[in-house]
């Protein structure tokens, strides 16, 4: 499900967006119904043994539905932290290699490095969070593998560094290309309908209760609702990574650029 203005919002407004929806279906269904209902009861309060057993069966189905769903974006929300940590150590690590060439190679291998960060996370972490893939950081990258490519090494210990270099630089490129490919990643259609469908229909089920107080039958499918709509707001806010406000940062490239890449930087 990818309504992309969702992810523009807070995340208080966007969890009280989607509580909203579910309170507002519960509610139209609980006062449309009411009448209905009592007729089909005929005696106070007669089939509500029964109501209460399915309310139990279905939400024993949705509870494990929508538990097992809210796990896996969680999952996918981490893997997406880690292939962040993993680019960031990857390119930290290849900038530290690069400071054992010789001039003027090691000043362009590390400008080609400072020049994908500002790529990465200055241009294309705002298009990220928007859902649009961005490639423009493959030219500091190409230029740095050219740049690498020109140096023949005479030494063992030149081998070493550059073999060293080149393992690190295939790194990052990987990691740049998992980041990339998981930007447009979110969940299957069919699972978000069973999902959306599960929580509607066991929200449905209150309504067929008949109490003598409609107060007491308002509020208990109310705070319901708001569960419902909690849980829902948990998988629709983990479930693009790198989408939107709610979203995985950059934080970890900033901090290596910070820390070694910096001209300041010790």
């Amino acid at each position: 499900m990818r309504l992309l203005w969702l992810y523009d919002l807070s995340s208080i407004a966007l969890c009280l967006v989607v509580i909203s929806f579910f309170v507002t279906i519960c509610l139209i269904g609980l006062f449309t119904t009411r009448r209905w209902v009592q007729r089909l009861h005929k005696i106070d309060h007669s089939h509500n043994d029964i109501v209460g057993f399915y309310l139990a069966a279905i939400t024993v189905f949705d509870a494990i539905t929508l538990g097992l769903v809210a796990v896996g974006t969680w999952q996918t929300y981490t893997d997406a932290e880690l292939r962040v940590d993993h680019e960031a150590a990857a390119l930290g690590a290849i900038y530290r290699d690069a400071s054992a060439y010789p001039e003027p190679l090691r000043s362009q291998l590390q400008q080609d490095l400072r020049d994908y960060y500002h790529q990465v996370v200055v241009v294309g972490w705002p298009l990220q969070q928007r859902g649009i893939v961005p490639n423009l950081a493959y030219i500091p990258l190409k230029r740095f593998q050219d740049h690498f490519m020109s140096f023949e090494p005479t030494t063992d210990r030149e081998e070493i560094v550059a073999s060293e270099t080149y393992r690190t630089f295939n790194e990052l490129v990987e990691c740049r290309r998992t980041r990339l490919d998981s930007i447009t990643e979110n969940l299957p259609s069919p699972i978000w309908v069973i999902v959306l469908a599960g929580a509607i229909l066991s929200i449905a089920v209150t309504w067929f209760f008949h109490t003598a107080s409609f107060s007491m039958h308002f509020w208990l499918s109310l705070l319901y609702s708001v569960l419902i709509g909690l849980l829902i707001y948990l998988i629709v806010a983990l479930d693009n990574p790198y989408l939107g406000r709610i979203s995985v940062g950059a934080d970890p490239l900033v901090r290596v650029y910070e820390q070694t890449m910096a001209p300041h930087a010790p």
